[in-house]
């Protein structure tokens, strides 16, 4: 662990150890150029610490271009609670309101909301300790999910796409294979469906997607032939890495655009993607929907205009394939001088004041 902290160019790492649950607790704060850092609460059990660290490491760097990309206040944060093993009743409450003390005792440094193996139930448990949290209004108690946002989101980038590639985002006819059909595949699943799309639906859940198949008369697709599956998008909704040099050469598509983190196993799959003529929406940008919502409707906006700032993915992805075409390359490189661009004219904004 001291070697990742060391070799890390983020700016802090908070870290303690759990001595009731056996929990690894990390805070990674990457960059708060544009504002304190706000990240998602993973909890999942790794192989090691050091494991969990790197994650909450390369996942807060991920949220600082999220915040950039979109034109949001915020800076790049995630924490990581590494559990020995799933942690139900009062061994999960504890550990989370001790880990809400902790968030509370950096000041608004960091706010978290929920993510991969933590809920909206989960943060208001962390509410109970300090304010800085996210996945339920704080007026009402409401819990907030963040899924059907994040699904707005990919279906607005989506549309950008097809319009990128086909000269048209009409919907009507194109064929969109899904993969997961949880909390964010499904409602993206049935807007896609309203929209005349052809669904295809993938999910390791056989009766969820065979569910969710017969609701949308939509064909499910095992699991193993689901990157040889002739279709216009892919949209990868599950786990991240789907897009290596193993499945890229496979794939039937001419686009990507997904709510998955991390899709790329590595860099070098965008250029792989791009050679191939496959148009990637990088992930940080189309599945910043969820993101987006939780800190606007937990205090208070209105849920219309916040709907309405994410259907404007559209137009922010539009630009961003748009330069990646005038320079013949991947969208990964785009978006990445993107952020690259709004962090410099802030940073200079704030030189500049100061002086």
């Amino acid at each position: 662990m001291q070697t990742l902290i060391e070799q890390w160019v983020g700016e802090a790492v908070v870290t303690t150890y759990d001595q009731p649950t056996g929990t690894w607790i990390f805070v990674a704060i990457h960059d708060t150029t544009l504002g304190p850092a706000m990240g998602g609460c993973r909890i999942k059990s790794y192989p090691t610490p050091t494991d969990g660290l790197r994650d909450a490491m390369r996942l807060a760097e991920g949220m600082t271009h999220k915040w950039a990309a979109i034109g949001f206040d915020l800076g790049g944060g995630k924490s990581v609670l590494a559990v020995p093993r799933p942690l139900t009743g009062e061994d999960r409450r504890g550990l989370l309101r001790r880990f809400g003390a902790l968030i509370a005792s950096l000041r608004g440094l960091y706010a978290c909301g929920p993510d991969l193996g933590s809920t909206p139930n989960d943060m208001a448990v962390i509410g109970e300790e300090t304010e800085h949290v996210h996945g339920y209004d704080r007026t009402t108690g409401q819990l907030l999910d963040p899924g059907p946002y994040t699904a707005l989101g990919v279906y607005s980038g989506l549309r950008a796409a097809l319009r990128h590639v086909f000269n048209s985002d009409e919907l009507q006819g194109r064929t969109v294979l899904v993969q997961g059909v949880g909390d964010v595949g499904e409602p993206l699943a049935r807007m896609l469906s309203e929209a005349g799309a052809i669904v295809l639906l993938s999910d390791s859940d056989d009766p969820k997607v065979t569910r969710l198949g017969k609701a949308l008369g939509a064909a499910c697709v095992a699991s193993d032939a689901v990157y040889g599956t002739q279709c216009d998008v892919y949209a990868p909704c599950a786990v991240g890495a789907t897009l290596n040099a193993e499945t890229i050469p496979r794939l039937a598509c001419r686009i990507v655009a997904g709510s998955a983190n991390n899709q790329l196993g590595e860099e070098a799959d965008a250029e792989r993607l791009h050679e191939r003529g496959i148009l990637y929406a990088p992930d940080y940008v189309i599945n910043a929907g969820g993101a987006t919502a939780l800190p606007l409707l937990g205090t208070g906006h209105d849920p219309q205009q916040v709907r309405e700032r994410i259907r404007g993915f559209e137009t922010t992805l539009t630009e961003i394939f748009n330069e990646a075409r005038s320079r013949r390359e991947s969208p990964f490189h785009a978006a990445h001088r993107r952020v690259a661009r709004v962090l410099a004219t802030r940073r200079a904004k704030a030189q500049s004041t100061s002086q």
